[in-house]
């Protein structure tokens, strides 16, 4: 029951905040119902059917669902069996309550009945960046436009919830799954299951609590359990990359040298070859900006945390026209690979006995690398820009 009434303040907490938004009146606040109940979500998902069914990640399985309103809802139910719980439930709703960005998913309510515990946030058409992305015959309606639309929309997600919401925020599992579609192919960043709050000045902790999607990890967090805006970046720059080449980050099949997205990228980058990463299934792009955006990724996944940029750097470098982008260090590629998630169902309290409040190794990239490159997407060729190391 004390679980059921926390959820109930935080969520009429949240229709007061939309109410006020919209300059809703009492009556209106009926369009603002965040209370489902299970009969109405079942009839929306012809009962969880698998027609219906959109996806599956850690919280559980994602259903496709249509209101008497004849609204369309995504429909997040908590597994049975899940290793997540009603702690990653709750942490879910209390962030969700805190943000509101247009490159985030929008919580639109949800259903607590008995054991069933369920999330519905607004219904996005376009499924997840990785069903179009990870698939030759999808990934031809991802243009090297809309792909840099969607490199730019995270960041400007994770910018938000790093440095704009009101309490930093770090998402700890930035993947490809976790970004959803809009109708334009807009991105949204989802699943805030594995989410930390760090309220009031901290910056990082240490913790071996660690929740995430190898592959996509820092190093300094997968392997020592640090855990800082860092880790976001991180896993960014890995997606970035991803976005770039249209391949997995890891992919077994390529074997040898080209299995490993970070250490085949840094390679081409030293011998001068970056572009040769460049999805084969994109017949024009713009040579420049995805330079940049490999060597940006490269940038993010750097081993030394201190010389990785924060996201203000990185959108700033997004959406300049003229701009100063250093030269990547070393990638961090120590406990990333293989392809599988881990969690903990301890790893979602907010208690801060393992928070510190120093900054050590959280500065900004400038630090530590002297070799710098100008970029102007408006003017350079790519034969002027100098790769290699």
């Amino acid at each position: 029951m004390g679980f059921f009434s926390h959820l109930c303040a935080c969520l009429e907490k949240l229709r007061s905040n939309r109410a006020a938004k919209t300059g809703a009146t009492q009556d209106d606040l009926e369009a603002f119902d965040l209370f489902f109940d299970l009969r109405t979500l079942q009839i929306a998902t012809n009962f969880f059917s698998e027609l219906n069914r959109l996806g599956h990640g850690g919280f559980g399985p994602v259903y496709k669902g249509l209101l008497p309103s004849s609204q369309k809802v995504a429909v997040k139910k908590l597994s049975l069996s899940s290793r997540q719980g009603v702690r990653e439930f709750t942490n879910e709703v209390k962030l969700l309550l805190r943000i509101q960005h247009k490159n985030l998913v929008t919580l639109l309510g949800c259903c607590v009945e008995g054991p069933e515990k369920m999330l519905v946030y607004e219904y996005l058409p376009n499924k997840s960046l990785d069903y179009f992305l990870f698939d030759k015959m999808k990934s031809a309606s991802l243009d090297w436009t809309t792909r840099f639309r969607i490199i730019t929309g995270v960041a400007k997600g994770l910018l938000y919830l790093h440095e704009e919401a009101p309490e930093r925020i770090i998402h700890r599992d930035i993947k490809a799954s976790n970004v959803l579609l809009d109708e334009h192919l807009n991105p949204k960043i989802s699943d805030f299951g594995l989410a930390r709050l760090f309220p009031g000045d901290d910056t990082h902790m240490d913790t071996f609590r660690i929740s995430g999607t190898h592959g996509y990890m820092a190093p300094e967090y997968a392997m020592r359990g640090y855990l800082s805006v860092k880790t976001d970046v991180f896993s960014y720059g890995v997606l970035v990359l991803e976005i770039v080449s249209g391949r997995k980050n890891y992919d077994r099949q390529l074997g040898g040298e080209k299995a490993d997205i970070l250490c085949y990228t840094w390679k081409l980058y030293e011998g001068g070859k970056t572009l040769d990463i460049v999805d084969q299934n994109l017949s024009k792009y713009n040579r420049d900006e995805a330079a940049m955006c490999i060597q940006l990724g490269l940038l993010c996944c750097q081993q030394l945390i201190a010389e990785r940029p924060d996201m203000n750097s990185v959108y700033l470098m997004l959406s300049s026209d003229s701009f100063t982008l250093a030269r990547p260090g070393k990638p961090g590629i120590q406990g990333r690979r293989g392809q599988f998630t881990t969690t903990s169902t301890s790893a979602f309290s907010n208690d801060k006995t393992n928070a510190t409040s120093t900054s050590t190794g959280i500065t900004n990239a400038s630090g530590g690398n002297s070799f710098v490159e100008d970029y102007s997407r408006n003017s350079m060729s790519i034969s002027s820009i100098d790769e290699g190391r």
